[in-house]
């Protein structure tokens, strides 16, 4: 294969996998290890669910995009009124503080795993700070392309250490078998139901899922002739992270860690245990560090995707509030989305100081609101023949996922209400 060739298949998937590491750091990891160590492998399903939900969304939103020339965003601010725009602007602030200290904490973890220095709540403080203020760097200064560099090395390094690190440790083949095609909700009534929803709303992102469209931008896609490519790109994206999200359920499942291990402690404890493993042999002591560096890998390329992409949202947000039409969609070095991006690096700091468990479980609820949300939108935004074009509308197998996506999240989430999970 040539060289140019070689460089034109990698354009190709490029944005899919940022959105997949992107939204693999918080969702994957953290609720993966907590889920699988709570509900087994029996909930492998649920990754698979939500992993196609997301693609199913994403390609809504970029037909929209690519047969409209405006972003998801906008058609859902200026098309189905005031009261979907306001309440995004209220949801974008709360999902961007949780997430961000969501994501902080998770790379705290995973950097005293790595370095620890002091106790584990003292280091997570101060890595989680320290990583924010780098990602703010290097969004600054690197622009699209160091984004896109440094996350594909990311990507790289997390996807095989981890896929690797589950394979190797020996799990029960028949187990992770019956948890993909038999569908389960161990422990019901002791916290099976608020995990099954936060595994379906962290795997593969919550309200990143839109920054596709903006990445796809960056990669100078425009036109509904790019939609091929575009499916493609999304379905590699979100095949990967499905196999990821499926390797850190296995890897939690199948380490037994600690029952009261939380945060740092569960990270360090799955580590030690991959470190004794039978299985790896003499291959354990190196296994262990690769699945620290895996997780660092996978916790920091999320946490850098989430800073490069939300002020887009803020800023996109600000322009079709501000009644502007003919602004660019995005600016990035306007104030609207530099202030964004240093607000969401600094202020959710304070949720260092909370428990990690609760926040990344508490962030994975909310965020799975986006879900059927979004799935409303595409509902009725590709539905119109004069917004889309005859041949763009939904088809009848995309109204039906949609419309199970919403009937599916509805159900679940009204369960969670139900055991006074949200409230």
């Amino acid at each position: 294969m040539s060289e140019p060739r070689r460089r034109n298949l990698l354009a190709l998937v490029g944005p899919g996998l940022l959105v997949a590491a992107t939204g693999v750091g918080a969702g994957d990891l953290a609720t993966g290890a907590f889920t699988g160590r709570e509900l087994g492998t029996a909930i492998l399903w649920a990754v698979v669910v939500g992993a196609g939900v997301k693609y199913v969304l994403s390609e809504g939103l970029t037909r929209w995009q690519l047969a409209t020339r405006t972003t998801i965003l906008e058609g859902a601010c200026t098309k189905l009124g005031p009261v979907v725009r306001h309440g995004f602007l209220v949801y974008l602030l709360v999902w961007t503080f949780g997430v961000a200290a969501a994501l902080m904490s998770a790379c705290g973890v995973a950097a005293h795993a790595l370095v620890p220095v002091g106790d584990a709540v003292a280091d997570k403080q101060l890595y989680g700070l320290l990583h924010s203020l780098v990602a703010v760097g290097l969004v600054f200064l690197g622009g699209y392309k160091l984004f896109e560099k440094v996350m594909s090395v990311c990507i790289a390094v997390m996807f095989v250490t981890v896929i690797s690190t589950a394979v190797a440790i020996g799990p029960a083949w028949g187990e992770i078998l019956t948890g993909l095609f038999v569908p389960s909700i161990p422990k019901w009534n002791g916290g099976g139901i608020e995990w099954t929803v936060a595994l379906l709303g962290g795997v593969g992102g919550t309200l990143t899922i839109i920054s596709y469209g903006y990445w796809i931008r960056e990669e100078q896609r425009d036109g509904i002739d790019e939609l091929p490519a575009c499916r493609w790109d999304l379905a590699t994206g979100y095949g990967m992270t499905a196999l990821f999200g499926m390797g850190m359920v296995v890897v939690g499942a199948t380490s037994k860690p600690d029952s009261s291990a939380k945060g740092a402690a569960l990270v360090l404890d799955i580590a030690e245990h991959i470190g004794r493993s039978p299985a790896l042999g003499t291959f354990a002591p190196v296994a262990e560090w690769a699945f620290l560096i895996g997780a660092w890998c996978a916790v920091f390329s999320s946490l850098f995707g989430v800073w490069q992409c939300t002020p887009y949202f803020f800023a996109d947000y600000w322009r079709i509030a501000s009644g502007n039409p003919n602004a660019p969609p995005v600016d990035t070095r306007s104030w609207t989305y530099r202030g964004y991006l240093v607000a969401m690096g600094t202020v959710p700091a304070v949720g260092l100081f909370v428990d990690f468990k609760f926040v990344q479980k508490w962030n994975a609820i909310w965020g799975a609101l986006v879900i059927p949300l979004l799935a409303v939108f595409l509902l009725v935004l590709n539905g119109r023949r004069e917004w889309v074009g005859e041949r763009n509308r939904n088809s009848v197998v995309t109204i039906v996922l949609l419309g199970l996506a919403v009937a599916f999240f509805a159900v679940f989430l009204t369960l969670g209400v139900q055991k006074r999970l949200v409230g």
